[in-house]
């Protein structure tokens, strides 16, 4: 959420960061809005004023005997109540319209993150590694012979319709092997706490990191109310919702492997093959709580987490800086990890990593006192490390072999038995 003092103090410079979000002149609603609200809790103040000083007069007039002063100011004391409740409620609901205001709109784009409409014009940084090449012509994952076996959309649609699979054997040991690799790499190398979150939330946490009110529809609802995560952002970045935070407990820095819910609902025709784009998938999460001075080198920190594991298990990918055309709604800054899949000839996006100044943490009153004692925001951050699923297809098709087997990455073995293939068969060896 944005700083209202900040917009106040300079709404052309706020305007030109919306602007460009592609979002117009969106100062004029909200300080009109806020003026309102001011104008009433002014109006407010007044009248109790008048109604403390009327107050006072009363005993005074009955104390003379002035029985005819007595009833006017009494009469006085009434009607400014009734008034000073009129225009607290009419603050307040200007202060509703406001907070809503403020909460749809998207996070500033940092100064360096480049202009653009839209993913074309996102700006490559860094690359890792040469794309995978064979003599044969590579598969999609889901036509890898010794894959097909244990990936099953059919039996998957009839349990729960599109865009959901199931996986057993040995490529559902292989994902499980996946998550675990990440996991003890970021914990017990990269310094994050292992945590396991609730995948079912209150609105509060949803609203919290920015998927509620706007993005409802991309996410699944309870017939209770709660809300299904779409990653475990949502938990691991309110676990400091509502704190006051000493200053010597930053960084904090989590990560949890979860199932992840999204309903898909802007994407319709869309990767409809494969298990690229599901309605239901694991990622590991990392989340960074920071001191404002120290995001920016979260970022980079973060970011070199995520290509490590790429790195460890020998697969190309390319970072990129997302332009503002696509950058995410809370974020100011995001590096995108795309890994190379050659049954699709392309780089796809396994990994967002985004810092989110204090634009969450207004959200969720998540703070920390400064070495003057005065309450500041902190800075949130979050990536994936990586999205379980997507690196599952990434090891398949780089991995796949002629015959229709799969060569695994060797730093897999402690979690895989040693085993180092699947045969063309489906079975590991």
């Amino acid at each position: 959420m944005h700083d209202i003092r900040a917009i106040r103090e300079n709404p052309a410079a706020f305007d030109a960061s919306m602007a460009l979000r592609g979002i117009s002149g969106a100062s004029s609603e909200i300080l009109a809005i806020d003026e309102a609200r001011r104008a009433q809790i002014l109006a407010s103040e007044t009248a109790q004023a008048e109604r403390n000083a009327a107050s006072k007069e009363v005993g005074a007039a009955k104390a003379r005997g002035d029985d005819a002063e007595f009833e006017r100011l009494r009469a006085l004391v009434g009607a400014k109540k009734d008034e000073i409740a009129a225009l607290e409620e009419k603050a307040k609901a200007e202060d509703a319209r406001l907070r809503d205001l403020l909460m749809s709109l998207p996070n500033i784009p940092m100064p360096d993150v480049p202009e653009g409409a839209d993913e074309t014009d996102n700006v490559e940084i860094g690359r890792w590694g040469e794309p995978t090449t064979f003599d044969f012509t590579a598969k999609e994952h889901y036509d890898i012979p010794g894959v097909k076996s244990g990936m099953d959309f059919e039996t998957a649609a009839k349990l729960s319709g599109s865009r959901f699979v199931l996986l057993s054997g040995a490529v559902a040991r292989l994902h499980r092997a996946l998550a675990q690799f990440m996991l003890d790499v970021h914990t017990t190398e990269n310094g994050l706490t292992e945590t396991m979150t609730p995948v079912l939330v209150r609105d509060e946490a949803m609203i919290g990191t920015g998927q509620l009110p706007k993005f409802a529809e991309d996410s699944y609802q309870t017939r209770e109310g709660m809300w299904l995560i779409p990653t475990s952002e949502v938990t691991l970045t309110n676990i400091v919702a509502g704190a006051m935070i000493d200053a010597d407990y930053l960084p904090r820095r989590y990560t949890s492997h979860t199932q992840c819910f999204r309903s898909e609902a802007g994407s319709a025709g869309r990767d409809t093959a494969g298990m690229l784009r599901q309605h239901q998938f694991e990622k590991v999460e990392m989340v960074s709580i920071t001191h404002p001075d120290k995001s920016e080198d979260e970022q980079k920190r973060m970011t070199r987490c995520a290509e490590d594991i790429l790195e460890r298990l020998g697969i190309a990918y390319r970072t990129v800086v997302l332009c503002t055309g696509d950058l995410g709604f809370g974020a100011r800054r995001t590096h995108d990890i795309e890994v190379w899949l050659p049954g699709q000839n392309a780089y796809r996006e396994i990994s967002s990593i985004s810092t989110c100044g204090d634009f969450q943490a207004r959200r969720m009153n998540a703070r920390f006192r400064d070495e003057n004692g005065k309450p500041q925001f902190v800075h949130t951050l979050n990536g994936s490390g990586l999205a379980v699923g997507r690196c599952l297809i990434a090891v398949l098709e780089n991995g796949q072999t002629e015959d229709g087997g799969v060569v695994l990455p060797q730093v897999l073995g402690p979690w895989l038995g040693g085993k180092s293939r699947i045969t063309p068969e489906g079975e590991l060896a």
